[in-house]
């Protein structure tokens, strides 16, 4: 029998509606639903314990990435998650602009028209200087929108090492500094 646990930290509220789980805390609230036929998803004292009579192969990596999701689905709720980009470029002063969901990006590599980047529901983001900041709780969301953003000033037919021009993201998503 194989048995996985994750901790809920203290902050965090779980409810568990048959496949669905739910995490509220200080920050929002997520929802997923997880289904595979044999695992059960159970709340016992101050953790949430997955348990599957399979002990086959298949089994065994489902309840490791529900374990990964779920942690990172606690950490959503009770810090949040941020990754930081930065805009690099030797040719052409480039403008960054907020509308809505999107990101303006101007002047890029010298067009005349404009890029633009979609910015994922329930995903702030905040451009300083040359820097920008995506902050969130749904770790996903928040890398998903920094792909985004990074793909949307992909430059094809040029050698990378040479023409370095764009917006490239310095590190994964992190959870936030307290305060």
């Amino acid at each position: 029998m194989l048995e996985y646990e994750v901790e809920i930290k203290e902050g965090a509220e779980v409810s568990i509606d048959g496949d669905v789980v739910t995490f509220k805390g200080p920050k929002g609230e997520l929802s997923r639903e997880f289904k595979y036929p044999g695992i059960k998803i159970q709340k016992k004292d101050n953790k949430i314990v997955m348990t599957s009579e399979d002990e086959k192969k298949r089994p065994k990596t489902m309840l490791g990435t529900w374990r990964a999701h779920m942690n990172n689905m606690v950490t959503g709720v009770t810090k949040g998650w941020t990754c930081s980009l930065k805009l690099v470029y030797a040719h052409f002063p480039v403008k960054l602009e907020q509308k809505d969901n999107k990101l303006i990006i101007k002047n890029f590599i010298g067009a005349k028209s404009e890029r633009e980047a979609e910015v994922t529901d329930g995903v702030e983001m905040k451009i300083e200087g040359d820097s920008l900041k995506i902050t969130g709780i749904d770790k996903e969301k928040v890398g998903q929108s920094a792909a985004n953003i990074e793909r949307a000033t992909h430059v094809k037919g040029y050698d990378r090492r040479v023409f370095q021009d764009g917006i490239y993201t310095t590190g994964k998503p992190v959870p936030m500094e307290d305060g």
